[in-house]
């Protein structure tokens, strides 16, 4: 197989979902659940199981009453999972489930040695679980995670892999054999593993090749539905050719893969390695899945605990800073004594203050006219008020010229009209990269010719220039809060030194602050009785009908000037007109709707949502997207009866995702109605895009848009 050419020019593409085959160590029965009858079945079931007459027969006369039974309850309540043991004319093996469609995968594969009472493998699990809790930081965790996954497993090598933004990997920490020479610190280019493969990572989270050099077994009789067979959650699905012959070149013939999960997206791997057939046995995965599940736990709670860390250290600065700002004389003279308080607050390398014509400076920082032209471009981008960055060169192409004192970039636009602006940099630190092989190397081909998948793992050495220190998170909303504490600093300022002047009219300023107040006041109930005015009419007019389907409309309706009237309810209770919290608008959103689809619904509702802030525009959308999917799950998934409903909201990598999911009947049907097209311009208008999952039972439905 080394010697065939595989083309992997499209291998985003490739179906490896369906592959038709399996591994062959293994055997699979596919068994057709409401009949019971084995339909195909794939690998050497003849000489294990020592029968030919398998096709349109009952499975419980290949694999038994007892584990036939077992597998038919579990079918019935929708779980996966390990049957039992089976007993056959060739060997010991250990019998799982999994379901695809309405068929039963039953997979046989031979069953290790006894390795020790389930006490022992607790024990051990146990112990694994405390080393992780007990690691300082993450390359510690990452380092006690390698050793405890090679102990495990026994393989050769054992590497903690995590993905970066631009989807490359890098290898944070290796347990391996000693002649073996070391992936530490290297990275490997994110097309390594394509796009499909990474969402199969996140559903099937354990991946196991025992021999790389395999043939595999084809289903028996050919597959011939118009619907290939899935085989995503199968242990036994055969694995892509370009993906073996991967291995092969890296001198890999075993290797095995557990997803690090956080909040649901793949965060890294755990990947085996080893140089000779090795299998690794039922049991032994799920001991790897459970620690690869807590690995996940124990990463996702030292990234939270970091980042509360750096929010306590910056919320003291922010009050310091405050304080020194109040104290002094004029605001003037108090930032220019207190620049130096700024820069320390970011860890920053250099700060520059601009508020008119006056510019103070601090640190490292490019000259007098580049930092204003710089700032010119900042005003005139109208990035809003906090913009951040640590690539400044490929954005603004003069910066190249100054990256060493300013590759990194964080501004706060206090008010672009005097221009007051604030800008905080870091200087150019130079990344020394080793990549197992060269990532920008493109072979040339031939007319005719193919791509190979690459042959060389030897280190490349690059270097990376025009990168800072990345902000923080935290840092980027300290930035923001300093804003309007500052800007109140002034405005006290500004109250005390009129105070005297404006004695005399502080009556007629207190009559029209009132009646802004009464305006405002006035044209939020006109809008909220207009928007309950529409709905009362709808009411009316869907009651007078009669017809069902014309009620089902109506009602559907009336959600979504729920929806828009939930946002316009918050934006007049809150202080902040541009943003709100997506959390809490969310929260308050389901609770309108469960109310109006009945109180049944409300036991049947789990939300799992992260505080997050949303343009007010961009709240509306996500609002009425999700509104449909809950109209949608309502009437599709449960025709209308109450049913479990779980709503995610979650951030990353300046992402969010909204997820869905039913344990209804799943997707059925292809016909756009007004809903579909409706969710396909709000999926749009966020600029995201909304994926549909079978949850085996139910959908999943994820929304991804940027948050900005």
């Amino acid at each position: 197989m080394s010697d065939i050419p595989i083309d992997v020019t499209g291998c985003d593409l490739e179906p490896i979902e369906t592959p038709g085959s399996i591994q062959p160590h293994g055997m699979m029965l596919v068994v057709e659940a409401a009949s019971g009858l084995v339909r195909h079945v794939a690998g050497a079931v003849e000489e294990r199981l020592g029968t030919s007459d398998w096709l349109d027969r009952p499975v419980d006369g290949l694999i038994g009453d007892a584990l036939a039974q077992v597998a038919g309850e579990m079918m019935a309540d929708s779980r996966v999972g390990f049957v039992g043991r089976l007993e056959a004319a060739g060997g010991v093996f250990d019998v799982s489930l999994q379901i695809s469609g309405r068929y039963q995968l039953i997979e046989l594969e031979p069953a290790p040695p006894s390795q020790g009472n389930a006490s022992a493998a607790l024990s051990a699990l146990e112990t694994a679980s405390l080393s992780f809790a007990r690691a300082m930081d993450l390359t510690s965790l990452c380092e006690r995670a390698a050793v405890v996954f090679r102990t495990l497993t026994g393989f050769d090598r054992v590497m903690v892999y995590r993905f970066l933004d631009d989807d490359a990997g890098a290898v944070l920490a290796e347990s391996k054999r000693e002649d073996l020479r070391s992936f530490l610190n290297h990275r490997f280019p994110g097309s390594d593993i394509p796009r499909q493969a990474r969402t199969l990572y996140v559903r099937n989270m354990l991946r196991v090749i025992p021999d790389a050099t395999y043939t595999p077994a084809p289903l028996r009789p050919e597959w011939r539905e118009a619907e290939p067979l899935d085989l995503s959650d199968a242990s036994l699905r055969s694995v892509s050719p370009i993906h073996l012959q991967y291995l092969r070149n890296m001198g890999v013939t075993a290797s095995a893969s557990m997803s690090i999960v956080k909040d649901g997206v793949l965060w890294g791997l755990i990947a085996c390695h080893h140089s000779s057939p090795r299998p690794l046995g039922y049991d032994t995965r799920v001991a790897c899945r459970t620690l690869a599940g807590g690995l996940a736990a124990r990463i996702k709670a030292q990234e939270e605990a970091g980042g509360l860390r750096d929010r306590v250290r910056l919320r003291g600065f922010e009050d310091e800073i405050v304080d020194l700002l109040t104290r002094a004389g004029s605001l003037e003279n108090a930032v220019a004594n207190h620049v130096s308080e700024l820069r320390k607050m970011m860890t920053a390398d250099g700060v520059a203050v601009i508020r008119g014509d006056e510019l103070l400076l601090d640190g490292a920082h490019p000259s007098v006219d580049q930092v204003r032209r710089l700032a010119a471009w900042v005003s005139d981008k109208g990035r809003g008020h906090v913009f951040a960055t640590d690539r400044l060169g490929s954005l603004f192409a003069e910066a190249d010229a100054y990256r060493e004192a300013a590759s990194g970039l964080l501004t706060l636009t206090m008010s672009a009209e005097e221009p007051w602006i604030i800008l905080w940099f870091r200087a150019e630190e130079v990344q020394i990269v080793d990549w197992a092989g060269n990532p920008h190397k493109d072979p040339a081909l031939a007319p005719g010719d193919v791509l190979n998948p690459r042959a060389s793992f030897d280190a490349w050495r690059e270097a990376l220039r025009g990168r800072a220190r990345r902000w923080a998170l935290a840092e980027i909303e300290a930035a923001g809060r300093l804003r309007p504490a500052v800007l109140a600093v002034r405005q006290n300022r500004r109250i005390r030194d009129l105070n005297v002047q404006l004695t005399e009219t502080v009556a007629d300023k207190d009559l029209s602050l009132q009646q802004k107040e009464y305006l405002i006041g006035e044209v939020n109930h006109r809008v909220q009785n207009s928007l309950q005015l529409v709905s009362g009419f709808l009411a009316m007019q869907s009651r007078e009908s009669g017809d069902a389907a014309f009620h089902a409309t109506v009602e559907e309706a009336r959600r979504r000037i729920q929806a828009v009237a939930l946002v316009h309810r918050r934006l007049y209770r809150g202080d902040q007109l541009e943003f709100v919290d997506a959390a809490r608008y969310l929260e308050e959103l389901c609770g309108d709707t469960v109310d109006s689809m009945g109180a049944e619904w409300g036991r049947q509702l789990v939300l799992d949502l992260a505080p997050m802030k949303l343009r007010t525009d961009r709240a509306v959308s996500l609002g009425l997207l999700l509104t449909e999917l809950m109209i949608n799950a309502n009437k599709y998934a449960y025709d209308g009866a109450p049913g479990p409903l779980i709503i995610c909201l979650a951030e990353d990598r300046a992402r969010l995702r909204l997820t869905v999911a039913d344990q209804g009947r799943g997707r059925s049907g292809s016909r756009k109605g007004f809903g579909t097209r409706m969710m396909e311009a709000l999926v749009a208008q966020l600029g995201g895009e909304l994926a549909y999952e079978e949850a085996g039972p139910g959908l999943r439905v994820v929304l991804s848009a940027p948050l900005d």
